[in-house]
């Protein structure tokens, strides 16, 4: 089965190397995306496991068109009969960017009746359209003449985890923040300390993987899971093996914040998650927060855009910047923001920066290694 994992732009190499992990083969990355082959057990547990893929679809057949006609004749030749019957519902969705066809909605329309009439002519009967709640999300991508078919197995995205209660102003994304965890070089056996921790993602997602615990271990549902050949006793045993993985936290993962409320959403969010008493969080100030000793890693994500006034952002980044250089000696510091300005604000060179997006924005995710006096005495 050839696979199609889809993912934040500048996650794909991680998303790489993750996929490696868990069995993949034939590892091809693309943008915002990295292509795969494998049997339906890795489905299963790739939807189970991945922190950093938002959706994985499977390849039903790639073709090239001249005309609409095409388009129609090679989907109708398809044999969609292995994850489809005359009771099920479907649904078509459409990623369009060609010459071939003045509206992008129209290619859907023809895969949609290329389908009904597919099991129209086998069984004499045909499934419904259904694009509120479908047993099958089929994916229609056209570049150009260029056609890709493809089976949504996950339908609700994978950063969905199950576990978010409670909810601040702008939370990360849950499968770009176990992305930034990944990039900073963090592998769980490190301390960690988000000093900003808003609602908990950046500290849940940290203590997820410090457990190895399975991010799809919350969620009620999967998209495979209403397809005709569904198999439930494989799937129980990927979650078998998977969970009997999960181990205790042997570091310290801790967080604050200046928000009271923030601080309450957090615990719960935490608490909803698995990790209650795993995970500590105080009320405090970031500019009277001390490092926990050398090797800790700070993960955060201070405010910016909407979320602070323009003339408040430079004074916050210089306070962070100090704070960085005084109270955390030895600490490896990963922050992301958006722009330039705010990178500047903090005073300090970053070893290494990444490009992200956090939803429409984009962002630099900025590493430090912070060191106690200056380089230069350091060295000597």
């Amino acid at each position: 089965m050839r696979f199609i994992a889809k993912t934040l732009y500048g996650l794909e190499n991680v998303l790489t190397e993750e996929l490696k992990e868990l069995g993949a083969e034939d590892i091809k990355p693309a943008n915002r995306a990295v292509l795969f082959s494998g049997d339906l057990e890795l489905l299963y547990r790739v939807n189970y496991c991945s922190r950093c893929a938002l959706s994985i679809l499977v390849s039903v057949d790639d073709f090239r068109i001249r005309s609409k006609d095409d388009l129609y004749n090679r989907t109708l030749k398809i044999d969609w009969s292995s994850v489809l019957n005359p009771d099920s519902t479907f649904s078509v969705v459409t990623v369009v960017n060609s010459k071939l066809f003045v509206h992008t909605g129209y290619p859907g329309l023809i895969v949609k009746d290329a389908i009904a009439d597919h099991f129209r002519k086998n069984t004499g009967r045909r499934p419904s359209v259904d694009t509120n709640d479908p047993d099958v999300m089929i994916n229609l991508h056209i570049s150009n003449d260029s056609v890709n078919l493809s089976i949504d197995s996950t339908v609700v995205p994978l950063f969905k985890r199950g576990y978010r209660k409670a909810q601040g102003a702008a939370p990360l994304n849950e499968v770009l923040t176990a992305g930034i965890l990944k990039l900073s070089g963090w592998d769980g056996t490190s301390p960690l300390y988000d000093p900003m921790c808003g609602s908990g993602t950046i500290l849940i997602e940290a203590g997820l993987m410090a457990c190895h615990i399975p991010p799809g271990r919350s969620r009620p549902f999967f998209g495979f899971s209403r397809w005709k050949n569904y198999d439930v006793e494989l799937f129980s045993k990927v979650k078998t093996v998977c969970d009997g993985r999960i181990t205790g936290l042997n570091i310290s993962i801790s967080g604050g914040d200046i928000s009271e409320q923030a601080v309450s959403q957090a615990i719960e969010n935490i608490n909803s998650a698995g990790l209650s008493g795993k995970i500590t969080i105080e009320l405090q100030d970031f500019k009277d927060a001390h490092g926990h000793g050398a090797g800790e890693y700070l993960v955060f994500n201070p405010p910016y855009g909407q979320r602070i006034k323009a003339e408040e952002i430079e004074n916050l980044y210089r306070t962070i910047g100090s704070s960085l250089k005084h109270n955390f000696p030895g600490c490896k510091a990963w922050i992301i923001t958006a722009g330039k300005e705010p990178i500047k604000n903090i005073g300090l060179k970053p070893k290494v920066k990444y490009a992200l997006y956090n939803g429409s924005i984009e962002c630099i995710l900025a590493g430090y290694e912070l060191y106690q006096g200056t380089r230069k005495l350091r060295a000597e």
